[in-house]
């Protein structure tokens, strides 16, 4: 998600003419997020055929690969971990096609978690929707939430004399389009907890709809912090200076820290039953 949000910046938003300095800026960040993306990717490979034989040890054992690569999850995180590998091996390339190549390679990768999991529980047509549905979910989340990290990154950018109007400019289409974005998330986050655990009034008690009502309180907290940033902060930059500049890195640091929050809950109860 860090690395889509940070190449949504350096191949969309930036002013074609900062893209180049920009994707230098970010391009160690960038670089680890592509390291980490395929390294997960295989430790969770190898953590699900543990889970699945019950044993360690079997990893050591081809027969049971085959076995796990030949499911449904097999299958599917196979091309994650390739596509990890590909957009790994894009750091090789340089200017505007290693941006373009990462970009693609982090929305892949965002796609492919939306063909397991309680996503995958549809078959047909009504699983291909659920499926994309969650598939624009995880995009608009990225967008939103890997997009804050660069965004204070651009704040101290804005602190240089020679690239002030570059790094306003690209922190301003990522406000505008961000309104689009949190728009996708909130919306197929509503359809996706419906068709996952029904209307509200047919959840059990249980862990799974404790976590679910945490998560959604947790994500109207970063609303209203996007909200103040972009309609009282951001306004008040000529006006009141630094004040109102360190008030918006603060609150964007905290909305960064509740979106680790939310993503955290979520890799607890997408294990879970929501029954």
């Amino acid at each position: 998600m860090l690395l889509a949000g940070s190449a949504f910046y350096t191949t969309l938003l930036a002013p074609p003419r900062y893209r180049r300095a920009l994707a230098q800026r970010l391009l160690p960040l960038m670089r680890l997020c592509a390291s980490l993306a395929l390294l997960s990717a295989l430790l969770m490979l190898a953590t699900q055929l543990a889970l699945m034989s019950g044993d360690w040890r079997n990893l050591s054992d081809s027969g049971i690969w085959r076995a796990v690569l030949s499911t449904r999850f097999g299958v599917v995180w196979q091309w994650e971990a390739g596509v990890a590998g590909v957009t790994l091996l894009a750091s090789l390339l340089r200017g505007e096609r290693r941006q373009q190549a990462w970009l693609a390679g982090a929305l892949l990768q965002l796609g492919c978690m939306a063909l397991i999991g309680h996503a995958a529980m549809r078959e047909g047509i009504a699983g291909a929707l659920q499926q994309g549905n969650h598939a624009l979910h995880l995009i608009g989340a990225a967008f939103w939430s890997g997009g804050l990290l660069p965004l204070l990154i651009l704040m101290r950018e804005a602190r240089k004399i020679d690239r002030r109007s570059d790094a306003i400019r690209s922190m301003m289409r990522f406000s505008r389009y961000g309104h689009l974005a949190v728009a996708v998330t909130l919306l197929t986050g509503i359809v996706n907890a419906l068709l996952i655990a029904g209307w509200p009034r047919q959840w059990h008690a249980g862990l799974y709809s404790d976590l679910l009502l945490i998560k959604v309180a947790l994500v109207a907290l970063m609303v209203a912090i996007a909200l103040v940033n972009r309609y009282l902060l951001v306004p008040r930059f000529r006006l009141a200076g630094q004040g109102a500049q360190q008030k918006f890195i603060r609150m964007t640091q905290l909305e960064l820290l509740l979106a680790c929050a939310v993503v955290g809950l979520v890799s607890i109860f997408a294990t879970l039953s929501p029954a």
